[in-house]
């Protein structure tokens, strides 16, 4: 897989250090900020593959950062929202339904799912094809096997995390 990249806010410098760990084994490179406009910067600068945010940020809050990525980029960078500040029912669903999250997490998480929800958005292609079995040699299966690929990229993880 070749390196994504997953840019990490959040203002607790422990929390940041303990996703940057999560990761570590993952072939990921990781970008930190720890306020939103710093994020917004590296955001615009370091393109990354997917966010990882707080959404209680100085200077620019997590969730306006979360509608502002999604608007940049046109819905292709997925914001995964982790936090210890806004839990509940109703903060999920408006930071899914209004400000374009595609994952809310509720600290303290389930590493594993986490893991999982992240990695379903930085998995290359490449790697879905390796996983699809082998087809006969009929007129079209290749199209088949790369479109099945780009459903499963897309595929948002289950939101019950």
């Amino acid at each position: 897989m070749s390196k994504k990249k997953i840019l990490l806010v959040d203002y607790d410098i422990k929390s940041l250090q303990s996703l940057t760990e999560l990761f570590e084994n993952h072939n990921v490179e990781i970008v930190t900020a720890r306020d939103g406009v710093a994020a917004f910067e590296k955001f615009q600068s370091e393109n990354p593959d997917l966010v990882i945010l707080e959404p209680m940020l100085p200077r620019l809050h997590g969730f306006d950062l979360t509608q502002k990525i999604n608007k940049e980029s046109k819905g292709k960078v997925p914001v995964i929202i982790v936090t210890g500040v806004y839990k509940g029912h109703q903060y999920r669903t408006e930071a899914i339904r209004n400000f374009g999250a595609v994952g809310y997490f509720e600290k303290p998480f389930d590493k594993n799912k986490l893991l999982d929800a992240v990695m379903k958005y930085v998995q290359n292609e490449e790697d879905i094809e390796e996983d699809m079995p082998e087809l006969p040699d009929l007129p079209g299966a290749e199209s088949v096997i790369q479109g099945l690929a780009q459903r499963l990229k897309k595929k948002p993880p289950d939101k019950k995390e």
